[in-house]
């Protein structure tokens, strides 16, 4: 019972809502003795990528033998997701108690991802680890995550996402990212070009940072199916073997080799083998997962437009099957126009579907914009109820994506269907 009292309380303060700063956060850690300071951290932020990145990363550096810890959001079925120590979910039972601790008997004025990014920072020192891996939240400069000095930073990409918080522009959103570079700090990125890099450029010069880029100081490049070599700032590694789906995750793959380097030359060593090895068994759910096979079933948690992008170059290029069904839901301050511009084409039908969470689109709202790109386009309110109706009429040479949002996908796997 005084379990349950505690997960409610985490999640009555998602009414919070959403903000950027980090003075309440900072008097919070600083009343509990900054525990994010006991450890080396890696940061990483970016409109992509981040999540992959931050699994491939913490595989890597457990092949060596190191404590891991890994912070990532959203959850897709428990919280307990979120934090996990050399790749094991916080039971339930610690969980509860450092809810309790750290909610003590001050109102502290954090929301609900402050109070979460608390946390997972309590947690690692209590664990002792190593070294952390943690994904950025929102953009980056003040972001949660933003109190640790991180021994690398990574920003895996830049598109256009969250304005309202983050900027109207790619520059500017670029800007609140790049705030996670540290002054004499060290950042890799798989930005390539245009007003997003210049800014991470500027941002880097006057910190005094370095900037190492991919295509510039290092690359990946596909040596065969689920395969790619490494050509890096000064590790070679060739024909290593990739199990996550999709061209894009080998740029992710080379960000965390190239975050490893980085590591190595700070006195961390991190050998090939334990590169190879790491990203060789890394495992990330909800990204071009496949749960089916006949027919397939493929969930993504690609929520913006340049997600969705890569999920139509792997279903245009990379994957075989007769029939494509399209289960789509999405988030109201999500551009599902763009996504569905880009998707809804490839589809041989395209299910519109509801999410159990308050900020979801009604799928009725989506319907007209589905049907400019889609003549097979149909309505089931209930994300079990679309797979079920999507299962039933498929073949099992037919490919099943659902996509949209992470809740989707979180809400898919709680159905346990497979």
């Amino acid at each position: 019972m005084a379990g349950q009292e505690s997960l409610q309380y985490l999640s009555s303060l998602r009414k919070r809502g959403i903000r950027l700063g980090l003075d309440p956060l900072k008097e919070l850690l600083e009343h509990f003795g900054n525990p994010q300071r006991t450890y080396k951290s890696i940061l990483i932020a970016g409109t992509n990528g981040k999540g992959s990145v931050a699994a491939i990363l913490s595989s890597i550096l457990q092949k060596e033998g190191l404590k891991v810890g890994l912070f990532t959001s959203p959850h897709l079925v428990d919280f307990e997701e979120r934090i996990r120590v050399e790749g094991v979910m916080i039971p339930r039972e610690e969980l509860c108690r450092l809810i309790d601790e750290l909610r003590g008997g001050d109102d502290w004025d954090v929301t609900y991802f402050e109070f979460a990014t608390a946390l997972a920072f309590l947690y690692f020192a209590r664990c002792q680890v190593d070294i952390a891996v943690l994904e950025v939240g929102m953009g980056g400069r003040l972001d949660a995550t933003n109190l640790v000095t991180p021994e690398v930073s990574i920003i895996t990409n830049i598109a256009m996402e969250h304005s309202q918080y983050l900027g109207r522009d790619l520059r500017s959103i670029a800007g609140e990212k790049g705030g996670i570079i540290k002054g004499k700090g060290v950042c890799v990125t798989g930005v390539r070009k245009g007003p997003a890099l210049d800014a991470l450029e500027d941002i880097s010069q006057k910190r005094g940072a370095a900037l190492y880029r991919i295509g510039r100081d290092f690359r990946a490049r596909r040596s065969g199916p689920g395969r790619f070599s490494y050509y890096g700032i000064t590790t070679i590694c060739r024909n290593v073997d990739i199990p996550l789906i999709g061209r894009h995750q080998l740029e992710n793959a080379a960000l965390s080799f190239a975050a490893a380097e980085i590591i190595t030359m700070k006195g961390l060593t991190i050998g090939n083998d334990s590169l190879i090895d790491g990203v060789r068994d890394v495992a990330w759910e909800g990204r071009l997962e496949i749960v089916n096979r006949s027919p397939q079933v493929i969930l993504d948690g690609a929520h913006n437009p340049a997600g969705i992008s890569a999920i139509a170059q792997v279903l245009s290029h990379e994957l075989s099957f007769g029939r494509l069904t399209v289960v789509f839901g999405a988030l109201n301050d999500k551009d599902y126009r763009a996504m569905l511009r880009r998707l809804a084409p490839l589809a041989d039908r395209v299910i519109l579907t509801g999410i159990r969470e308050e900020r979801a689109l009604n799928p009725e709202d989506m319907e007209t914009v589905a049907r400019l790109y889609n003549n097979d386009v149909e309505v089931v309110r209930d994300s079990r109820e679309a797979l079920l109706q999507a299962l039933d009429s498929s073949a099992d040479d037919d490919l099943i994506c659902v996509t949209g949002s992470l809740y989707l996908i979180g809400e898919i796997k709680g159905h346990a269907l497979f």
